[in-house]
């Protein structure tokens, strides 16, 4: 017989909480990581957690703007991570209530189809601009992004789980 997990009941989030997650998503980007290939995008990962957790609050303007800061962080072609953070905030913010009903499992291949296709998204504005294509090991990021989705949910969710024991003490 399966044993029953507690549930939660989970407080507001409070809009710092996302903030210093953003924020130490972009450090975690922006480390010098040997092979970046194999590195997932920490700031896609957040922004999808944000997205599907809290679409009213992070959204496309959000993406927009991380984006930006991936972009001129990196050196990179302007507008190459914000348009691929734009689509994956607004697919995400879509499939938002379709994603938070599956189990652990599904949710990570829901969001690997997610992060691939952001991933896509900057490969094609790299070659429209004509880069080369970077070989199809830019694929393993956004699998290891997706293997990282339980334990990324884990982390961004803990500031708001309300103790399961009862507190007689509390007010509420």
């Amino acid at each position: 017989m399966l044993a029953e997990r507690p549930q939660y009941i989970l407080l507001p989030v409070r809009i710092g909480t996302i903030v210093i997650s953003f924020a130490v998503a972009l450090l975690l980007n922006f480390l010098p990581w040997k092979d970046v290939s194999l590195v997932p995008d920490f700031v896609a990962l957040t922004l999808t957690f944000w997205c599907v957790r809290q679409p009213r609050l992070v959204g496309l303007g959000v993406g927009w703007l991380l984006g930006l800061l991936m972009d001129t962080g990196n050196g990179v072609l302007l507008g190459q991570h914000a348009l691929a953070y734009s689509l994956l905030a607004f697919s995400a913010i879509g499939l938002s209530r379709r994603i938070l009903w599956f189990p652990w499992t599904l949710q990570a291949m829901h969001v690997a189809l997610l992060l691939i296709g952001a991933k896509a998204v900057e490969v094609f504005v790299r070659l429209a601009a004509g880069a080369p294509f970077p070989g199809w090991t830019l694929l393993v990021g956004p699998l290891i992004g997706a293997l990282l989705w339980p334990a990324v949910s884990f982390l961004l969710l803990a500031p708001q789980r309300r103790p399961v024991e009862v507190d007689e003490t509390r007010p509420i």
